[in-house]
């Protein structure tokens, strides 16, 4: 298959991507896989650019990393888009995520409206629907960290670039 897109992923900090993976990991204890991507990190999408931009992608992603520190988001509420085949985690749209995004925008027009989440687990709505009771027993608020974003190609992944946002505190 060849690739058809570049995504810009924030990933979340290692305690989150812990936290979330116990989630994950009390799912496939139950029996649940998922069909989302192996080995990505638990992250927000935040821009689609087409294969002919990966240049003006990685200009971007590496000038958003030196202008802005770790930014918190706070995943306060679980949900399911239309379909019932994506359960997530849903951060609370704050300025400084919101920011952000605005950073991460391109003129290219995107494939749909932008919907801060973070994938949980996908499958087909009735897989989605029996795994439901077991994320709703274990999650719990929390505010993580957006302390990296990355660029990854798509089918198969291709890992382009990865940039560090600066910690909180950190000074140039």
């Amino acid at each position: 298959m060849a690739e058809e897109f570049i995504v810009l992923m924030a990933d979340l900090d290692e305690e989150s991507q812990a936290k979330m993976s116990g989630w994950y990991k009390e799912l496939e204890n139950a029996g649940f896989k998922g069909v989302q991507t192996p080995g990505l990190p638990f992250h927000i999408s935040m821009n689609v650019f087409p294969l002919e931009k990966e240049q003006e992608a990685v200009e971007l992603v590496k000038k958003i990393g030196s202008e802005f520190s770790e930014v918190p988001v706070h995943l306060s509420h679980m949900g399911m888009f239309a379909g019932g085949k994506v359960l997530f985690a849903g951060p609370e749209r704050e300025p400084a995520l919101n920011a952000l995004h605005d950073a991460c925008e391109s003129t290219d027009p995107q494939p749909y409206p932008w919907t801060p989440h973070v994938t949980i687990f996908i499958d087909e709505p009735e897989t989605v629907q029996a795994a439901l009771p077991l994320v709703v027993k274990s999650f719990e608020p929390f505010v993580a960290k957006i302390s990296r974003l990355h660029l990854c190609a798509f089918w198969p992944t291709r890992e382009i670039i990865s940039v560090d946002l600066k910690s909180n505190g950190e000074t140039d």
